[in-house]
């Protein structure tokens, strides 16, 4: 039990439990799933018409200076034009995941540039260079940033920076003190910085040198573009989902990837062999006549997975609803067994609920205000387990995470990274039947407006004498079964014959109300 707690915390895998990597390529879609002893972990899909933007770098054209947004608008080249903050156009801070480092004998050189500097520093007309930190969202633009960085296999180059430092996902003081020598060692042009990425630890000073050298080579040709190509244009464009896959999912505890597509198979294959020959050996060509992801259960666990409820395995279960402004988690315990006493039922759902949530926040690609109602707990210690438990799992998230204390009102308020749409966002579309609510009028309700509309009709026309009203079937169902009396009661009390008739393509908000002799439409409920 202590050993599985230990193996949790540092992110390494129950013995015997296997690492797989699964890719499906299909004409539309490319699809990854990793799997730990078979549990759906991560997921990403990559649609072959959609263009995703985050992570390219863009020669732009400043369209407009906002000073009440405090913003730029950036002309990228693409449908709208990019928002770039004036903080994100000033030399940023490294990111508090990493542990900034010194260079020996480097001296920094100190940039007095604030964001004040910004209006003068970018008219409109003027070029820059920005790299897109999240991609369009809904009705919003991209947001993009002029702190470049480029992501390699174990480092990132921050060609505009001279700060160094090391992933605090590395723990080991003995491994980062290593690390330092190496990064202090490394050749790194004047002006530039580097991070030593998670995926480094434990990897050979010739790792890091022939990680930089690529890294160097791409920001050349990214340099020579600058200065050739006229705004608006793309730099540099962020690898499709394989290449990623191999990059940021490949590690040392990968057991296989298997692949189910030829071309992809070779594909890896040349790229893990620039990483590591002996990977190569992991990398297996799937050729059975089932699909790859239902001879994995990986389909059923997707289904599952995306459901707007998900069971947690004592019988609790969470409720997921994403709205435009935050994503709102409700914890319940649902068919969950007492055992022993209600507070120890509580705290076991809870617990469940926490690493679920991170789960699928992972799974989702969920970002931005996140709010977690757990059930309610009144022991200190309980909520502190809770949010502990919570912070544990989000450690392996790739994406930056931020989580408060539980509030005086039992929530837990969070944030995570949002680079991208999540995978609701981009696989759904709004409803047409109740566009969006969620929700439709129950027949009731339509009754009673049908009867106040049937009011109004006959006071604004007092020569008719019948109407005809055309309602949904499930609408006529309820006028002729609960409300038939009160319709009797309706035609005498206005003098008038009221004719009802169904009509299956009619909404079950909409109503129609004609006169039944002329057949002049005299009111309409769309």
């Amino acid at each position: 039990m202590f050993f599985d707690k230990l193996r949790r915390f540092i992110g390494l895998k129950k013995k015997g439990e296997t690492k797989e990597i699964l890719v499906s390529c299909e004409p539309l879609e490319t699809r990854v799933a990793l799997l730990e002893g078979g549990i759906l972990e991560e997921f990403a899909v990559e649609r072959g018409g959609a263009k995703e933007i985050a992570g390219n770098i863009y020669k732009g054209r400043v369209h407009n200076v906002e000073p009440g947004l405090k913003a730029l608008f950036v002309d990228i080249g693409v449908e709208k034009n990019a928002f770039l903050h004036y903080w994100d156009a000033v030399p940023a801070a490294l990111d508090a995941g990493v542990e900034a480092v010194e260079r020996k004998g480097r001296k920094r050189k100190t940039r007095s540039i604030s964001a004040d500097d910004i209006p003068q520093l970018y008219p409109p007309g003027s070029e820059v260079v920005v790299q897109v930190s999240k991609g369009p969202i809904g009705n919003k633009g991209a947001r993009v940033t002029t702190n470049i960085t480029l992501a390699g296999r174990y480092l990132v180059l921050l060609p505009y920076s001279e700060q160094f430092g090391i992933s605090r996902k590395i723990e080991d003081p003995k491994e980062r003190m290593r690390l330092r020598k190496i990064l202090q060692e490394l050749d790194v042009p004047e002006g530039m910085g580097l991070i030593i990425r998670t995926v480094g630890e434990g990897k050979k000073a010739r790792y890091f040198v022939r990680d930089l050298a690529m890294l160097l080579e791409q920001w050349r040709a990214i340099e020579e573009r600058i200065r050739t190509e006229k705004a608006p244009a793309l730099l540099y464009a962020e690898p499709d989902l394989i290449e990623r896959t191999v990059r940021d999912f490949l590690t040392e505890d990968v057991d296989q990837i298997v692949v189910d597509d030829e071309q992809a198979y070779g594909r890896i294959r040349e790229l893990v062999g620039k990483i590591s020959k002996r990977s190569q050996r992991k990398i297996r060509l799937y050729k059975e006549s089932v699909p790859i992801f239902e001879r994995f259960n990986v389909e059923k666990q997707i289904d599952t997975a995306f459901r707007r409820q998900v069971w947690l395995p004592s019988g609790g279960y969470i409720v997921i609803d994403e709205t435009e402004a935050l994503v709102a988690i409700d914890v319940n315990t649902g068919r969950a067994k007492a055992s022993g006493r209600e507070e120890n039922t509580i705290l076991q759902t809870n617990l469940e609920a926490a690493e679920e949530v991170a789960r699928q926040l992972r799974l989702r690609n969920i970002g931005g205000l996140v709010i977690i109602d757990f059930i309610d707990m009144r022991s200190k210690r309980d909520q502190n387990l809770v949010v502990h438990r919570l912070k544990e799992c989000l450690r392996r998230d790739k994406a930056r995470t931020h989580v408060l204390p539980i509030s005086p009102l039992g929530l837990v308020e969070m944030t995570r990274q949002r680079v991208q749409e999540s995978i609701w966002q981009s696989q759904y579309v709004q409803c047409p039947y109740c566009e969006g609510r969620g929700v439709i009028k129950s027949p009731e309700t339509m009754s009673v407006e049908i009867q106040r509309a049937i009011t109004t009709v006959m006071r604004s026309h007092p020569e008719v004498r019948e109407l005809r009203i055309v309602v949904n079937h499930l609408v006529l169902e309820r006028l002729k079964t609960e409300d038939e009396d009160i319709l009797v009661d309706l035609e005498r009390k206005l003098q008038g014959k009221l004719l009802f008739r169904a009509d299956p393509k009619v909404h079950v908000e909409e109503f129609h109300i004609y006169n039944a002799v002329t057949n002049q439409e005299l009111y309409h409920r769309p």
